[in-house]
């Protein structure tokens, strides 16, 4: 079973969306919210795949929203009534594995969280011809993990500098490889040099083992 979270404040949409969740076999519908701040409160497990509105009352919403559940691992799916292609870069830029607009069939939906769960993406074919003509975008945390790679970091060490888990680092760079299409380490250092990313300077303080 695909377990799947829903974050959409609209009630009657989200309605929609549960209908459809239910209707097929092999989804588990874990938990509804109607925005970040719900959901963080109310999350008892750790969903396969969480379908999000980008316009979403409380403190977060948009591009900050994806970050905040992509950082940590979770795969987003973003169904959105926005087809601006701002809003689909920057999504997608944040981390979202795919992006409908409100506009997609029940089908369609169904069919973007199995290739989200399944670790694919999923972008309605209106809407990949802005990825296309989009420059790669990294986030600050995403330049600053390339800066120390670029600089021969490990993970580990990566992890201890910037006080996160090694876990989060992976999933930074999942993130950073998919983005870039670099899988080495020697294509990324590479990358962070010819994008002008410079390699981040050795901590002074950092006692080397």
């Amino acid at each position: 079973m695909i377990t799947v979270a829903i974050v959409e404040d609209h009630p009657v949409y989200r309605h929609g969306l549960v209908q459809a969740i239910d209707a097929t076999p092999a989804l588990d519908l874990v938990i509804t919210a109607r925005s970040i701040e719900d959901f963080q409160a109310r999350a008892l497990t750790r969903p396969d795949v969480v379908i999000l509105d980008l316009h979403l009352p409380g403190g977060m919403e948009g591009a900050e929203a994806v970050d905040h559940l992509a950082a940590p691992g979770l795969a987003v799916l973003v169904v959105s009534a926005s087809d601006r292609q701002a809003a689909v870069v920057d999504a997608i830029g944040a981390g979202a594995r795919g992006y409908l607009t409100k506009e997609a069939e029940p089908d369609e939906i169904i069919r973007a969280v199995m290739a989200v769960a399944a670790g694919g993406t999923y972008v309605s074919a209106t809407l990949a011809a802005f990825l296309l003509k989009a420059p790669i975008q990294l986030t600050e945390r995403e330049k600053e993990i390339l800066q120390l790679v670029a600089s021969g970091e490990t993970d580990r060490d990566i992890a201890e500098q910037l006080v996160i888990s090694v876990r989060t680092v992976h999933s930074h760079m999942d993130r950073i490889r998919d983005k870039t299409g670099c899988r080495r380490r020697a294509d990324l250092t590479r990358l962070a040099i010819e994008s002008g990313i410079v390699p981040h300077r050795p901590n002074p303080r950092r006692v080397e083992r």
